[in-house]
């Protein structure tokens, strides 16, 4: 027999595998036409960015806005990573990028533990600690990588092409997750001591600042192949409905261990009262920075998921206007709710970029923009907790470990006690 946690895994899994393989069976079949099939899967990388929102804003209390700028910075990383593979041949950089996240998140880690030893340290000072050696790490991270690139070109040559380009997607993936998360480590250093209010606008300058720096990408940057203001061309559309999908389950599990262990207990009571998680011994600022940083990776995931959908990508994608969508998506679905997130996130790219899209007079398709945010404007006076409130589907709840036979007794005891006290 099962208990009901693994009766609640079981059925989660199970679901989700059935919802898999319809899906999957249906484009197939081209009953779902390619329109389609490219809005399922936006849906699902909205998902994921707004997943790490949800969990940055909704469940830590952060108000945020520097989402998209993340999402941004996984997007270009990978595609960059792959357009090398595929037009070029080469792997540099994979490799680059690779040894990049791998000696600066090694990096990072031993500083992180040596400058909070240090008392009196101020946020400045080990801000330039940390850049310092991030930059020193970059220049050697060129360097190794462009000499190994020939052995592992190589390697990838000597496969079937299909099958070197899926081992590149999948670990340019991963790696534009990993330098989203450190780069918002850096940025949420002096960032983070901010109140709510001064924090959102900071983050909304960050999401400016990268949009600036990608319209100038050719140029300022020196990345000629994503060719700035025009937009970047000859991506590998390699991102499908497994990939989409399998990443959204990894999230989506990845946040609910985390929630139902002490570190996501500490990261609630940070934003239910802040002043009282500090007076019960909680570091404020580290369970800030972790979840700020998990949120970041999962916005640098969907981003380089994103990028692999059409095969391009234009700097206007990431504007600060744009950066309101995740926003929109998770207090339509309710703050600190996962369910809520990723129905409003599929629901968003079906009537936003669906239905509206396809329905409308034609001449009228911009409307969509004025009717979407009407449906919510009702939405949140109908129902202003969202959609799914705080509710969760069984898996997702948090379950509390059952009394041991030692407590069980204990309590019995002292019911039995009170009972006879009462009746005498």
């Amino acid at each position: 027999m099962f208990n009901k946690i693994d009766r609640s895994s079981l059925l989660f899994y199970g679901g989700a595998l059935v919802v898999f393989v319809v899906v999957q069976v249906l484009i197939s079949l081209n009953v779902l036409t390619a329109f389609w099939n490219t809005i399922i899967r936006l849906g699902a990388v909205m998902a994921i960015v707004s997943l790490g929102l949800n969990l940055i804003y909704g469940f830590n209390g952060q108000f945020s806005l520097g989402q998209w700028g993340f999402y941004a910075i996984g997007a270009y990383a990978a595609a960059d990573i792959t357009y090398r593979w595929t037009n070029e041949s080469s792997t540099s950089g994979l490799l680059v990028l690779l040894f990049t996240v791998i000696l600066v998140g090694i990096s990072i880690m031993l500083l992180y533990r040596t400058l909070n030893r240090i008392r009196g340290l101020d946020t400045l000072s080990a801000f330039t600690v940390y850049l310092i050696a991030a930059g020193g790490l970059t220049v050697a991270s060129v360097m190794l990588g462009r000499l190994v690139a020939p052995a592992l070109d190589s390697i990838l040559l000597a496969l079937p092409t299909n099958v070197s380009t899926i081992i590149v997607f999948f670990f340019s993936v991963l790696i534009g997750g990993a330098l989203a998360a450190e780069v918002s480590f850096l940025f949420g250093l002096p960032v983070l001591t901010l109140g709510s209010d001064y924090f959102g606008i900071a983050t909304l300058g960050f999401t400016i600042i990268v949009k600036v720096l990608l319209d100038n990408s050719d140029t300022l940057l020196g990345f000629v192949e994503m060719k700035g203001a025009r937009g970047m061309i000859g991506i590998p559309k390699v991102t499908s409905w497994f990939w989409v999908f399998f990443f959204l389950v990894v999230v989506v599990v990845i946040t609910r261990n985390l929630l139902q262990s002490s570190y996501g207990r500490a990261i609630i009571s940070v934003r239910e009262d802040e002043i009282a998680a500090k007076a019960m011994g909680i570091d404020v600022g580290h369970y800030k920075t972790i979840t700020f940083v998990l949120g970041s990776l999962f916005a640098g995931l969907a981003g380089a998921l994103y990028a692999h959908v059409n095969g391009f990508l234009h700097p206007d994608t990431f504007n600060f206007i744009k950066s309101f969508d995740p926003l929109i998506v998770v207090v339509f679905g309710g703050l600190g709710s996962v369910t809520g997130t990723v129905f409003a996130s599929f629901a968003w790219a079906l009537v936003l970029e669906g239905f509206l899209r396809l329905f409308l007079p034609q001449g009228f398709e911009t409307w969509r923009f004025v009717v979407y945010p009407l449906l919510l404007l009702i939405m949140m006076l109908l129902k202003p907790n969202g959609l799914f409130g705080n509710f969760e589907i069984p898996f997702l709840r948090q379950v509390l470990p059952p009394l041991s036979k030692k407590y069980k007794s204990t309590d019995a005891a002292k019911s039995n006690s009170a009972a006879n006290e009462v009746s005498s």
